[in-house]
């Protein structure tokens, strides 16, 4: 069969999820081969090199945000998922508590420190190994220095002698009222002080200033935790981001003016700096067909940034705008929203997660090389 030409205007339609007032169209991918009769939509190494995109809006320490054009939904739900249950991190996993006289009961202060995210040497992080669990009853594996971090814990609560009279805040009355996570301290064994060097490899909290438990005089917390790596999949505390999600690029087409008053209130109906409102040209008047014409000077509504919209369909709530503005999304163009909790920088995230994606898809092709034998 003879190639059939496809317009440009036809694979923006292709690409482009409708979003009407009461539901979603155009929902289905249809770019596989044989669903268009005269196309070629087969998969090729090129084609998607040509036309795959990252793009970068904000890039710090602790949040990112990109753009992923150019791929299918699957693999950008893959991706999420490897940052949200599958990056390797360290957390506190075993707590051996031996004097406990705050008001915090042990449990409760044993969760907050599991869930108090460290960061350490990247390198120390992936020379360490997976401290196996075994099943009930069985004897528990052997702490090791590549499979085991241990921190420490000891503070008592005393009167400050050198206190001013009458003082009632208890951070200057008393010594150690607050238990803040940079009290937890780091204890190398073995060859982690060479794998974790300092000052910026040691293990040690994300945060310094996240507060555990408050204590009075007479009370003190003398504990000993255990580290070991692990991955969001078996619990959260080990999960490497605060949040990660993606969502399409919406899209805002006016098919009709929308002039003066109209158009004010069509700004109002979407997040600020994602419509303007500007005056009409003379040329734009002029022009046959544009609808402008005899409107020279008026205010008209134009779409300036849809990269800001949250889509609610505010605008498809009123009768004046029926007919004279289209909603979508682009179906393969995804926003990524990346919040680091600390022990990876939010970059360097997506990154590790293609390097997960990339060992699993080598896995896959070794076990069906295995199958075929």
């Amino acid at each position: 069969m003879v190639p059939i030409a496809v317009f440009p205007g036809e694979l923006d339609r292709r690409k482009t999820v409708g979003v009407k007032p009461e539901n979603v169209t155009n929902v289905t991918s249809t770019d596989f081969p044989g669903h268009y009769p005269g196309e070629d939509n087969s998969w090729s190494l090129q084609g998607f090199e040509s036309s795959f995109t990252v793009k970068f809006y904000k890039n710090n320490q602790y949040e990112s945000s990109f753009s992923l054009i150019g791929i299918d939904a699957s693999i950008a739900n893959a991706f999420r998922r490897i940052l949200l249950a599958e990056i390797p991190t360290l957390a506190v996993e075993h707590v051996f508590i031996h004097n406990n006289t705050s008001i915090v009961q042990d449990e409760v202060l044993a969760h907050r420190l599991g869930l108090v995210p460290l960061t350490g040497s990247i390198e120390g992080l992936r020379w360490l190994r997976y401290y196996k669990k075994l099943p009930e009853g069985e004897l528990a594996p052997e702490a090791a220095d590549f499979n085991t971090v241990v921190m420490k814990l000891r503070l008592d609560c005393t009167r400050n002698e050198n206190a001013i009279k009458g003082e009632d805040d208890p951070l200057k009355l008393y010594n150690n009222a607050h238990i803040y996570a940079h009290h937890m301290q780091w204890e190398a064994v073995g060859r982690q002080e060479a794998m974790f060097p300092p000052p910026h490899g040691i293990i040690r909290p994300t945060n310094p200033n996240i507060l555990l438990a408050k204590m009075r005089p007479g009370q003190g917390i003398d504990l000993e935790m255990h580290c070991v790596k692990g991955i969001g999949a078996d619990h959260a505390k080990f999960s490497p981001v605060a949040t990660a999600s993606y969502r399409l690029l919406p899209t805002i087409d006016i098919m009709r003016p929308i002039l003066e008053g109209d158009a004010k209130k069509f700004a109002r109906c979407f997040p600020k700096g994602v419509i303007a409102v500007e005056d009409v040209t003379d040329e734009e008047a002029a022009k046959e067909g544009s609808e402008y014409e005899g409107h020279a000077g008026e205010k008209k509504a134009v779409v300036k940034n849809p990269f800001k919209d949250t889509v609610s369909r505010e605008c498809l709530r009123h009768d004046e705008f029926v007919g004279k503005v289209k909603l979508g999304r682009v179906r393969d163009h995804f926003i990524f929203s990346v919040e680091s909790t600390g022990q990876y920088d939010s970059d360097a995230l997506f990154l590790e997660s293609i390097k997960i994606l990339k060992a699993k898809c080598t896995d896959l092709k070794r076990d069906l090389a295995n199958i075929m034998r």
